[in-house]
């Protein structure tokens, strides 16, 4: 399979869904949108993820790329492949099918707890278990797009997982991190990470990442595997 990916920043890339991909033999290719690099149409590849970031999926003026992405997006789902967005990429898709995007009440930053509803159960997310820890980066959050199925959510924020069908799905969430990715995003960050509502302090986001990932690796490798295969 031709896995396409759109990143946004540098520092935030595919991070173990790579392993994965190259555990399976599967291509990787990638549009690097902060180069303003152009995304390819549908036809040239298999499926497509859509990768989280600091912008917002609203601040189009601020991003030269942003609509090109947002036409890319919904050409691949008007074309049927598999789209899968995390974070940003969740809110992207939520933008290019109709929903609002916006500022939300707090961050969430840090490990906390995903319960996933009974009809995540019938998705490739019942791979992970009700709650699960996963780990939030963000301050912005989405209206379900019409037609989306709420899958998932979290004390901090209510959509946290959505389908549109059967081959898109979004994550606010990320279970692609690894210990040394939660390192660089807080050297890239200025948010201080000062413990508070739903933001977690370093210390204690390094202690519950030694706990939760060895546990979230499998899950992920299986959920990759039921999702795009």
């Amino acid at each position: 399979m031709n896995l396409h990916y759109f990143q946004h920043v540098p520092y935030e890339g595919l991070d173990r869904i790579e392993d994965w991909a190259v555990s399976r033999g599967h291509t990787l290719s990638a549009t690097h949108l902060y180069l303003d690099e152009k995304p390819p149409m549908p036809d040239e590849y298999d499926a497509l993820i859509i990768l989280g970031g600091p912008q917002s999926a609203y601040a189009d003026e601020k991003c030269s790329w942003m609509a090109d992405e947002k036409q890319a997006i919904w050409q691949a789902i008007d074309s049927g492949k598999k789209v899968l967005g995390i974070c940003l990429g969740a809110q992207m898709i939520a933008s290019v099918l109709g929903a609002h995007v916006y500022p939300h009440s707090q961050k969430e930053i840090g490990w906390w707890p995903v319960t996933f509803n009974a009809k995540a159960a019938k998705t490739a997310l019942s791979v992970f278990g009700s709650p699960s820890a996963m780990y939030h980066w963000h301050g912005d959050t989405f209206d379900l797009p019409p037609g989306a199925t709420l899958l998932a959510s979290t004390p901090g924020c209510k959509n946290q997982a959505y389908s549109v069908g059967a081959n898109v799905l979004a994550l606010q969430f990320h279970p692609e991190i690894s210990f040394e990715t939660i390192d660089r995003w807080v050297k890239e960050s200025d948010a201080g990470l000062k413990p508070s509502g739903y933001v977690m302090g370093l210390a204690e986001m390094k202690k519950q990442a030694s706990e939760h990932l060895q546990t979230l690796k499998p899950q992920l490798e299986t959920f990759l595997d039921r999702f795009f295969e």
